[in-house]
């Protein structure tokens, strides 16, 4: 099968803040109460938009990222993902063409659709533009001739009148479909955190999403939806998979999943399966004892939100640092490092233990945004691989870390550009701790050197290479 038998389509909107996501989970609700598998996909590096995706859809939403993963990565987790899907959609990111210049589409989400060959649905904002909108929506669909532009969806219109004069006005001076509007409505909004929307699984709303799929019902022109969608262009199959596959016995790895801890590409999940890895879930909010796993897995997430409950949970914190202490594999990212730490000291100045495995405290600060991409290198050997071992991914969180007593780093860390930005990967034994959250499909040996590495400590052999010490100080 190639790749132009899948159909798909990418909702892109003018600018950040114009309705991508709900417009996205709209199409999403509606196309799934209609019977149809969906596969979603977001545009760049982002946990939230895709915890609604799978909230919406009953599947897995997939990072698609040009920085990160390159074109033929990105067409590989495209087209495994989308194979058994009646249609994909991915959700683009900020506006269209935005992306890491202003000159050109590099990082944006016109380029993403141009590797998938994928057609566009256009979201603009109609609350204030009656035949201004044609001259909008030209622009766009003019602006890269090789970029396919087919349709326009009109967000926050506020009457089925308005919206026929937005419809008259584009279709009458372009050559692009307008599908339907929502409406302003605050039962389909979602709430905003300091790192973005709230996450879908704290919603626990299954309401919102029948009341979303009724608005796309109600004024959005699904059969339509689909036909733009089988426009799609074919693309060669052959290319980057980033598959290592199973070797030697299989290892059970204990994922922390819970509100504090929720933030994981679906990737690297699947990535650590194909490896040889068991995934067992686990809650640090929740459990009192830690599953009987080889390894954990510590993903980013709001700890600072939950530090109250985490700390309370001294059973499951004192079997993590055991766990540490005993030689056990713990990789941890972001969150799971603050987790890691002895403390932290949330926004109102109120302070929690944690587990204590790094001398430090986490302490978080706003305004104190650290965001952008990130190339991760091995400075020495460790559970994620060999000194020059690199990866790619970003950070994201609003925390720093106050030294306690010595620190050692694993790994340097430069941002997109390829300036330094200090070090990474907090390390101790067999436990690694990131601020970056890594995409294992950027360097698709991480998942076999962790199972690996999980392996040789169950073992009671070292699990980081031969003659590096990895301990702190």
């Amino acid at each position: 099968m190639s790749m132009g038998d899948y159909p798909r389509l990418v909702i892109a909107g003018t600018s950040s803040g114009i309705g991508k996501t709900t417009a996205t989970l709209a199409i999403l609700a509606a196309l799934r109460e209609r019977g149809r598998q969906v596969q979603p996909f977001k545009a760049g590096p982002d946990f939230i938009d895709p915890s609604y995706h799978q909230a919406a859809t009953g599947r897995p939403s997939r990072n698609l990222d040009r920085w990160m993963l390159g074109a033929d990565c990105n067409r590989a987790i495209f087209a495994h993902a989308a194979t058994n899907a009646d249609l994909s959609i991915i959700e683009g990111m900020m506006g269209l063409f935005d992306g890491s210049s202003p000159v050109n589409d590099i990082g944006s989400t016109a380029e993403l659709a141009k590797q998938l060959q994928a057609p566009v649905i256009l979201v603009i904002d109609g609350s204030a533009m009656a035949r201004s909108a044609a001259a909008m929506v030209a622009g766009y669909a003019r602006f890269d001739p090789a970029l396919r532009v087919v349709g326009v969806l009109f967000n926050r219109v506020g009457s089925d009148g308005h919206y026929q004069l937005l419809k008259a006005a584009v279709e009458q001076e372009t050559d692009v479909v307008a599908i339907g509007y929502l409406r302003s409505d605050a039962a389909i909004t979602i709430p905003d955190r300091h790192l973005g929307l709230v996450m879908a699984t704290e919603k626990g709303d299954r309401q919102l999403y029948h009341r979303l799929a009724k608005a796309a019902l109600d004024t959005i022109d699904l059969d339509r939806i689909e036909t733009l969608a089988h426009l799609s262009g074919t693309l060669p199959e052959d290319g980057f998979a980033p598959v290592i596959k199973k070797q030697g016995r299989a290892v059970r790895i204990g994922v922390a999943q819970d509100q504090a801890f929720c933030f994981y590409y679906a990737d690297n999940l699947d990535l650590l399966e194909s490896a040889g890895a068991e995934i067992v879930p686990f809650s640090p909010v929740n459990d009192h004892a830690l599953p009987d796993v080889g390894m954990l897995y510590l993903g980013g997430g709001y700890p600072e939100l939950h530090g109250e409950v985490l700390a309370k949970n001294i059973a499951l914190r004192t079997s993590i640092k055991r766990f540490a202490d005993q030689g056990g594999v713990i990789y941890a990212e972001c969150g799971g490092l603050m987790y890691l730490t002895e403390s932290i000291c949330n926004f109102d100045g109120h302070t929690h233990d944690m587990v204590g495995v790094f001398p430090a405290e986490t302490v978080m600060l706003k305004p104190g945004l650290t965001l952008g991409y990130r190339t991760v290198e091995c400075s020495r050997g460790c559970i994620i691989g060999d000194v020059g071992a690199t990866a790619r991914g970003h950070e994201f969180h609003y925390s720093t870390l106050v030294p306690k007593g010595p620190l050692t780093y694993a790994c340097t860390l430069n941002d997109a550009e390829g300036l330094s930005k200090g070090q990474d990967g907090l390390t101790i034994g067999n436990v690694l701790a990131l601020y970056t959250h890594l995409h294992f499909a950027s360097q698709p040996t991480i998942a076999a050197t962790l199972i690996d590495s999980a392996r040789r400590s169950l073992s009671g052999s070292s699990a980081t290479p031969a003659g590096e010490d990895n301990g702190s100080g």
